[in-house]
């Protein structure tokens, strides 16, 4: 029981605004990783777009609106060369973005625990 009401106010804690790392079209992460913005309302997002085709890389990272970031994440598409572009998103802590693979793990984790509160609630 002590655990549920833990996860819960988690999940229900304030609205923090939330830091990011952005910039436009950089060729590697640590070159994006230079720069960070706190996100104004409704941008609760970060969001990382790598475009590649062939050797070449542009990588950008923003705040985001959630459903905006998730738009695009729902379109990215990358084919069997790897030409194309991702979109990952994240929200869970400052500076989330600092990977988008790792955005990716993050989300993950997070996925799982949702789904551990609710059945834990569902009980």
């Amino acid at each position: 029981m002590l655990l549920s009401l833990v996860l819960l106010s988690l999940l229900f804690s304030p609205v923090v605004a939330l830091d990011c790392y952005v910039c436009s079209a950089s060729t590697t992460n640590e070159e994006c990783n230079k720069n960070t913005q706190e996100c104004q309302a409704p941008l609760d997002t970060c969001m990382t777009t790598v475009d590649t085709l062939g050797a070449m890389k542009a990588i950008v990272k923003q705040c985001a609106s959630r459903a905006t970031c998730l738009g695009a994440a729902s379109t990215a598409q990358v084919d069997s060369q790897g030409n194309g572009n991702s979109v990952t998103c994240c929200n869970s802590f400052n500076l989330c973005n600092f990977s988008g693979a790792e955005s990716i793990h993050v989300h993950a984790t997070l996925l799982l625990l949702a789904i551990g509160v609710l059945l834990l609630l569902s009980h």
